[in-house]
């Protein structure tokens, strides 16, 4: 199967907690990154996922809010990757930008070329990518 999600992660699970409705699992994909993703408890079941099992965590590039290292914020999206940005491409009203995380992985990310230009985005400059585990998609294979 084919995937339009661009960001798209292979690692170990690691399952944090399991409640009635909602289970919280995280997914080691290398270099000190991990991706944490809600999922329903029965996803869980449904996709046998347990500890030490290898899934796939997919993001979708237009759910990935980017900053700049040295923001002073604190955030609620559990996801909070840094990385260096190695991309920086500007569209007609979008910009895609490619953040090279520590473990080697991209994290793409569009951005409107407003932010692009009110962050001072360029390749090579410190940027973490941020997204919310609701935007994790988990997927093993069969």
């Amino acid at each position: 199967m084919k995937i339009s999600a661009r960001n798209q992660f292979k690692g170990r699970a690691t399952v944090l907690h399991i409640g009635q409705v909602n289970a919280d699992v995280s997914i080691d994909i290398g270099g000190g990154d991990r991706i944490t993703a809600l999922i329903t408890s029965k996803s869980l079941e449904d996709l046998g996922i347990r500890d030490g099992v290898d899934a796939y965590a997919l993001v979708k590039a237009s759910s990935v809010m980017v900053m700049t290292a040295d923001t002073p914020l604190r955030l609620s999206a559990r996801n909070q990757l840094r990385g260096i940005v190695v991309k920086c491409q500007k569209g007609t009203v979008n910009s895609e930008v490619a953040i090279q995380l520590a473990g080697g992985e991209t994290m793409t990310a569009i951005i409107t070329n407003e932010s692009m230009d009110a962050l001072e985005l360029s390749e090579g400059a410190e940027a973490i990518a941020v997204f919310k585990s609701t935007s994790v998609i988990l997927g093993v294979t069969l």
